[in-house]
């Protein structure tokens, strides 16, 4: 028997498909997505838009606002979805004490990969020289409990179907 996973964060670093996966998720199950990168306040995306990578205490309030859509979705009655790059294992736990039972998706791309992939989108305010900051500040959730990890080189499609038939196996009774 499975444990039930009320939400889902994409998780990743910059470049990774978060927002494609989790657009292509949102129309398979029809939860409601959150988009993570809507919620940064002004500063922080000044700042990365200046090529100056983020500090814990630049992404607390971030998450803080992110922790508080997630609840606000669930006791709405909703299914979130929230993508979120969620680097480091203390993000994670504070997005998962926010809303118990949320599982992550993480999309897993080499340095490589993910460059070439920044390198090709157009009109996102993180340049790919803040590449390497996110790499530094990224702890795998390898071993974390409702973690579903993945190649990220995989299609959108293959993607969002792996993660839906996930969450499916672990629906709330």
């Amino acid at each position: 028997m499975y444990e039930p996973i009320n939400a889902v964060v994409i998780m990743g670093v910059a470049g990774s498909g978060k927002s494609a996966v989790a657009r292509a998720l949102e129309v398979r199950t029809g939860a409601r997505l959150i988009e993570g990168d809507a919620f940064h306040p002004d500063r922080n995306i000044k700042k990365m838009s200046a090529g100056q990578p983020l500090s814990d205490k630049d992404r607390a309030g971030w998450l803080h606002a992110l922790e508080k859509q997630l609840k606000r979705a669930y006791d709405a009655g909703e299914r979130p979805i929230l993508t979120c790059s969620a680097l480091k294992r203390d993000y994670r736990d504070g997005l998962r004490h926010a809303l118990p039972g949320l599982g992550f998706a993480y999309l897993q791309l080499s340095p490589e990969a993910a460059a070439e992939r920044m390198a090709q989108r157009r009109g996102h305010f993180m340049p790919t020289s803040l590449l390497d900051s996110q790499f530094a500040d990224l702890e795998e959730p390898l071993d974390e409990p409702f973690t579903l990890v993945l190649d990220g080189k995989l299609s959108v499609g293959e993607l969002a179907s792996a993660i839906h038939q996930w969450w499916q196996q672990h629906a709330p009774a």
